[in-house]
């Protein structure tokens, strides 16, 4: 446990509407600044501000929706100050790596073969090139148990397509922009999709239902489709 290098100050909390704050912790992606979040996670956790009710966090940020007729927000303020110049930071410097398996192109990644062909490359070196990558997850978003994932290679770098699919399939990896990620469930969604996991992401019904959290490590390791029949069959019986 190591104190944060970041001096708080009141240029560090922005208000949101009547009842919620925004503690900026960096103004990009990094991992220093997905550690900060984390760590303001984790100090909320404690809920010692009695007037806070939940947060939320982002990529550089996180929310705390509070009540105002219990703490007004210069008194908030002042409270999250003295808390956040006081936190050490929370996160082990031995993140848990997570392998996900994941079957290339094909029906399972339609658009592998477009990514290929806008960098120049073929398949096969985009899988390499996809599955050397070292991912942290800097949230999870947008859809339940989805992880946003940085530490994509420039050189597969690929921006969303112009026209969103109705339905991607859940365990589909894709790529958008300078990011990679997974769905977690069957939804609407406009990444290039390269491949697909066996592995189930969310499960509603589990005491910890997502599969990955911020701050997890992820890896990528390339399976046959043989391979992904039989994993999707023992995923389906449990």
């Amino acid at each position: 446990m190591s104190e944060l290098p970041y001096a708080w100050t009141e240029e560090s909390l922005f208000p949101l509407g009547e009842t919620a704050v925004i503690i900026q912790c960096g103004d990009h992606l990094s991992v220093a600044v997905q550690r900060r979040v984390a760590s303001v996670c984790a100090l909320l956790e404690k809920r010692t501000l009695p007037a806070m009710i939940e947060w939320v966090p982002s990529y550089t940020s996180v929310t705390l929706f509070y009540d105002p007729f219990i703490s007004p927000y210069p008194e908030l303020c002042r409270a999250l100050l003295q808390q956040l110049n006081q936190m050490k930071e929370s996160v082990q410097d031995k993140a848990r790596t997570v392998t996900i398996p994941v079957c290339y192109g094909g029906e399972c990644g339609p658009d592998l073969d477009y990514v290929a062909s806008e960098h120049g490359l073929t398949s096969e070196d985009v899988i390499a090139i996809h599955t050397s990558g070292d991912y942290l997850v800097h949230m999870i978003g947008f859809a339940p148990g989805f992880p946003y994932l940085g530490g994509l290679s420039e050189r597969i770098a690929t921006p969303r397509r112009a026209t969103p699919r109705l339905r991607v399939e859940a365990g589909t990896v894709g790529i958008g922009g300078k990011q990679t990620g997974i769905y977690p469930v069957d939804t609407p969604g406009g990444w290039q999709c390269i491949g697909r996991t066996p592995l189930r992401l969310f499960q509603p019904d589990e005491k910890v239902p997502s599969l990955l959290a911020a701050g997890d490590r992820v890896r990528f390791e390339q399976i046959t489709k043989q391979d992904y029949l039989a994993l999707k069959r023992m995923e389906d019986e449990r």
